[in-house]
């Protein structure tokens, strides 16, 4: 019998039908963001409401399973761990795609007793088995390139990487401020470190990490190699729900931009950045997802992210996200608008639970 697979993870995302297209789902603490349970998992939660939706209100229109293939969310307001309501409405059921309209609601915390929407969205839908068509090379590459690994080819020694924590400028990284980022200790996040002579590495890793700082400079970019550990499963493998978590999880690009919005803060108030003890939270406000690939039923260990941010204005911030596997194929594509903002707007007057 083949043991389950992310048992922390299919638990955390739980979806019970309720009948007249109604789902419930209890969102755990251990996958918040401080008091606000995290994008990308409760993006997992409706993805997996989709699957579920199918089976349940449609069993007989695919000859396989519908799974999602783009998702468009706004974020109106902060969730909350606990019990939450999906309300699910059939906007359009075809013979390849289906959209359905999707929201989550649980209680207002202004309005006691009353119900409000907290995400919104659309979701599409497509069975695999009516995934065919045109298929040709655009020539895209990613650029800058990801620094290469110890491998003749330039590829990453994933059996090394995972080992000792390093392959070439590839290091294990912690995820900063893990007792409010709770979401992001479901992974384990390897990203390249800027390493210098008397280190005592190879000229040619010291002359890699040269290159990669001259090309990246100012901006901000990250790049990670991760694996999936929910509930700190050493078995635990990636799979078509997890990568909607991973799209929005890039703990150590979040960790630069702390830095740059202190030192913009420290500016603005005219002061040193040891002076600022401000912290950030970076709440989503649109999320838009391409699924570009089906990642095998049994899971896959590693996955690459590249993170993008283009401006950080008023306030605002954009993130351009692409995932690609070990062979260097598209998984998926995100972009989403993101606020930053004080961590005290996460609290608010809600206190962390303790684990």
């Amino acid at each position: 019998m083949v043991p389950p697979l992310n048992v922390a993870f299919e638990e955390a995302t739980r979806i019970t039908p309720q009948g007249d297209n109604q789902y419930t789902v209890d969102l755990k603490t251990e996958w918040c963001i401080g008091t606000v349970p995290h994008g990308g998992y409760t993006t997992a939660v409706l993805y997996k409401t989709a699957i579920k939706h199918f089976e349940y209100a449609h069993p007989k229109q695919y000859d396989s399973p519908a799974s999602p293939i783009s998702i468009q969310l706004a974020f109106l307001r902060r969730t909350l761990a606990g019990p939450a309501t999906i309300l699910v409405e059939d906007v359009k059921i075809g013979l390849r795609t289906s959209t359905i309209h999707i929201k989550l609601l649980q209680g207002s915390e202004k309005k006691k007793g009353e119900q409000e929407v907290k995400i919104s969205g659309y979701i599409t839908v497509s069975p695999p088995s009516a995934e065919v068509g045109l298929s040709a090379p655009s020539g895209w590459e990613l650029t800058p390139a990801a620094p290469p690994g110890t491998l003749a080819n330039g590829g990453v020694n994933f059996e090394a990487l995972g080992r000792t924590g390093r392959d070439g400028l590839w290091t294990r990284t912690l995820p900063p401020f893990p007792e409010f980022r709770r979401a992001a200790t479901h992974l384990e996040v390897y990203r390249p470190v800027k390493v210098e002579a008397g280190q005592g590495l190879p000229q040619s890793v010291i002359e890699q990490s040269n290159k990669f700082e001259e090309e990246r400079g100012e901006k901000l970019i990250g790049d990670q190699w991760a694996r999936f550990r929910p509930g700190q499963d050493e078995k635990g493998r990636w799979t078509d729900a997890a990568v909607v978590y991973l799209t929005d999880m890039f703990p150590m690009m979040l960790d630069g931009l702390d830095r740059a919005s202190k030192s913009a803060m420290a500016k603005a108030e005219k002061t040193s950045e040891e002076g600022i003890k401000a912290s950030f939270w970076y709440p989503t406000v649109t999320l838009n997802i391409d699924m570009k690939k089906h990642l095998p039923a049994e899971g896959v260990e590693w996955l690459f992210s590249r993170v993008v941010i283009t401006s950080v204005r008023n306030g605002r911030t954009d993130l351009n996200v692409i995932i690609l596997d070990e062979k260097g194929e598209v998984v998926a594509i995100s972009t989403q608008v993101g606020l930053v903002v004080s961590a005290s707007r996460n609290l608010g007057s809600r206190k962390m639970q303790k684990l």
